[in-house]
């Protein structure tokens, strides 16, 4: 073997040495990212009634307003977290005290209520969910579907404890 083969080598070799004992001791241990709490959206409130009542269905059916609620932070489901929701469908306006209806989160932090047709209001078809019960802080959101014709509408929230 030639000189310049063996210096060649070496050279390599104290090469990827010096780079292998940069990194020793730079582990850095995987860290779960915290979820962040959902803000409230802009118009998301408008029409909102107070205390609506639990229910089963708003009106008639035949459209699906489903989503989750988690905890800020860890990410965990919260279960049995009230969830009002309201829109302006095919049965009534978003103002109309018939059109409002308020559901639970289920153990693994879904809900889900049926209620009647969204239509657009203001040249939208939206859906207004808020989440009120105390526990965590206020947040209400006004999701926009994609199409007037969508039969189901979703909304997630993360909440932060009050």
């Amino acid at each position: 073997m030639t000189n310049r083969v063996i210096i060649r080598r070496k050279l390599l070799a104290n090469g990827v040495a010096a780079v292998s004992a940069a990194f020793v001791g730079f582990t850095v241990p995987a860290r779960a990212k915290t979820l962040e709490p959902t803000a409230s959206m802009r118009g998301g409130s408008n029409n909102y009634l107070p205390g609506a009542p639990i229910v089963t269905r708003i009106g008639g059916g035949g459209f699906w307003m489903t989503g989750s609620v988690r905890r800020a932070g860890d990410g965990a489901p919260l279960a049995g977290q009230r969830i009002q929701i309201w829109a302006h469908t095919t049965e009534g306006h978003e103002r109309d005290p018939h059109s409002h209806g308020a559901t639970l989160t289920d153990a693994k932090g879904i809900f889900r209520l049926e209620m009647p047709q969204i239509v657009p209001a203001f040249g939208q078809p939206h859906g207004h969910l808020a989440y009120d019960s105390g526990d965590f802080e206020t947040v209400f959101l006004r999701p926009v579907m994609s199409r007037s014709n969508d039969s189901s509408l979703e909304a997630h929230f993360v909440l932060q404890p009050a």
